[in-house]
């Protein structure tokens, strides 16, 4: 009889500095305003460089860090298995064809800016990125089920942001310890 391994234990997978950079280009170029829960999906179920904890972990101390989330992500991965010249490639990787793209969509949005098309079509582009941002929220939880402090301390974070309108900076200077805190004494 065949023993399986527990589902958070992965057969990690160690990337190159080019597989970092090609992972991070696909991401930038099929994930426009939506990145964080197709990397999610690239790094821990397809490519299986990290866990669905780790990953998780990980995005933590990514939102934690100033500038946007995905790109602290493809450092933080990028340094964790290729040093400084991994963490490069796979910035690079993110960050190349959405600059592109970005330069080409404004000059054409700057042309057809009073067409009624061009507007629908971002109002749909913005609920495209509403459901990936649910999905990737729910993946993100999934491996916390087990963790009731964890749970509490998201739960909290939301109530704060979400509900009361507190500043995020605040917010996250006095649950940033308490969620340290928390875990050091739960683990000792």
């Amino acid at each position: 009889m065949a023993v399986s391994a527990p589902p958070d234990i992965v057969e990690r997978n160690t990337p190159t500095s080019t597989e970092l950079f090609t992972g991070f280009l696909f991401l930038g170029l099929i994930g426009f305003g939506g990145v964080l829960p197709l990397a999610r999906r690239m790094v821990v179920e397809e490519r299986r460089w990290l866990s669905g904890e780790e990953f998780t972990d990980l995005l933590g101390l990514c939102q934690f860090l100033p500038g946007g989330n995905i790109i602290n992500m493809s450092v933080a991965i990028g340094l964790k298995f290729r040093g400084v010249i991994g963490a490069f490639a796979a910035l690079l990787g993110l960050i190349a064809a959405p600059t592109v793209i970005v330069i080409a969509l404004g000059m054409l949005y700057d042309r057809f800016y009073d067409d009624a098309h061009v507007r629908h079509l971002f109002a749909g582009l913005a609920a495209a990125a509403a459901g990936l941002l649910v999905s990737m929220a729910i993946k993100i939880v999934l491996p916390l089920r087990r963790k009731p402090a964890a749970i509490a301390i998201a739960a909290l974070c939301f109530l704060a942001i979400a509900v009361l309108r507190l500043p995020l900076l605040p917010t996250m200077l006095v649950l940033a310890p308490l969620s340290i805190l928390l875990t050091w004494r739960l683990q000792s």
